[in-house]
């Protein structure tokens, strides 16, 4: 049976992986020139394959890892790892760099329709870090109960997103550039704990410590 500190490091690692705040500049960039029905259609779709497509990690993920014949240990170091280069992007304010890329490459790629897809869903919100975080999580909530609770935690997490994009341009002009900077150094941080622990975890499973 998950445990309250399951469920809030659940919250806390998906909250920092997924990084509601620095996704508004980004959503903003993707969808300049649109209404705001539009933009509401992009921030609904967009969320709702994000949850779609890491809800589906959740329930298969360790399913898929055992037919590859990977151990959960060697996933959460694995895994753990990719979270912290993850978390050393937001401190050196790399990764919302690479995100302004991305959007920047789908616009001018991808039909604007199609950009609740490309890049928003994939891989804006379920990308290979919180696809990751997913899985590591999946491992600890295990039985049918626990896995329900995930998914309700993810479900939580993307209403979040899905609220953050919908105000996104009052976000955005109310941190600015120091409070986003701010912001997202210090989720960075936060994730970094959390990847360690990770880490940590991942080798006591895989020697049996």
């Amino acid at each position: 049976m998950a445990t309250p500190d399951m469920l809030i490091n659940a919250l806390t690692t998906m909250l920092v992986t997924l990084d509601p705040p620095g996704l508004a500049p980004v959503f903003l960039g993707l969808t300049v020139g649109m209404t705001a029905l539009q933009r509401r259609q992009v921030a609904f779709r967009g969320s709702l394959i994000g949850f779609g497509l890491l809800a589906a990690f959740a329930i298969f993920g360790s399913g898929i890892l055992g037919l590859l014949g990977i151990s959960i240990g060697a996933f959460r170091i694995a895994g753990g790892l990719l979270l912290f280069w993850i978390s050393f992007e937001m401190v050196f304010e790399k990764r919302q760099e690479r995100k302004e890329k991305t959007s920047q490459a789908a616009i001018t790629i991808d039909h604007i329709h199609n950009i609740a897809v490309f890049p928003l869903a994939i891989p804006l919100i379920a990308g290979p870090g919180a696809i990751s975080a997913t899985v590591l999580l999946a491992g600890t909530f295990t039985d049918a109960l626990d896995r329900a609770l995930l998914i309700a935690v993810i479900a939580l997490i993307m209403l979040l997103v899905y609220a953050t994009l919908l105000i996104a341009e009052r976000l955005d002009r109310f941190l600015g550039v120091t409070g986003r900077a701010i912001l997202t150094r210090l989720l960075g941080v936060i994730l970094a704990a959390l990847s360690v622990q990770f880490v940590v975890d991942g080798v006591r499973s895989a020697f049996n410590l």
